[in-house]
């Protein structure tokens, strides 16, 4: 993960966003204090968001891993879409 002070952030905004987006990683913005924060483009912030909405009950995430798991072994099983 790429990281960069505050000032050189304002001094090139433009072309650090263009980076973050284009290389789909994240920047953090280093600050006083200790301070810092984060930049990153949309993409990875939803999926960010809906990776800890499904992992965020330990039903679910059970569920999830145990379904990758049969995946990965090859425990498959082929379904017809049926619309509604």
């Amino acid at each position: 993960m790429n990281a960069v002070n505050y000032s050189d952030l304002r001094r090139n905004l433009k072309s650090y966003m263009d980076r973050v987006y284009e290389e789909r990683e994240p920047l953090i913005v280093t600050r006083r204090n200790n301070e810092n924060v984060v930049v990153m483009s949309i993409d990875q912030y939803n999926s960010l968001v809906e990776t800890s909405y499904l992992l965020g009950t330990e039903a679910n995430a059970r569920h999830l891993l145990e379904s990758l798991r049969d995946a990965r072994a090859g425990r498959t099983e082929e379904r017809e879409l049926v619309d509604e």
